[in-house]
């Protein structure tokens, strides 16, 4: 029986700002990702940061949509890992 792992996509600690965007997924869901791949990009009022898959795996979930204003730490999808 394989055993699937489920990672989830966080906001990462960007600093001291309230504001942070989610202004663009870079993958859909079902899609293949290599590990350092950029997967999503996040926006604050001085800089935008693009987000690495830290793990390869696939794209299972996105639960918050482009456009969104997100808080640090709060889940943004799901990746399964490669086995």
């Amino acid at each position: 029986m394989e055993i699937k792992k489920n990672f989830e996509l966080k906001t990462p600690d960007l600093g001291d700002t309230d504001k942070i965007e989610l202004i663009k997924w870079y993958t859909k869901i079902g899609e293949s990702i290599q590990e350092g791949q950029e997967i999503l990009e996040l926006v604050t009022d001085k800089a935008a940061f693009p987000v690495e898959a830290p793990f390869a795996g696939v794209l299972t979930e996105i639960r918050v949509t482009e456009g969104s204003i997100v808080k640090k730490y709060e889940i943004l999808g799901t990746m399964e890992l490669a086995s």
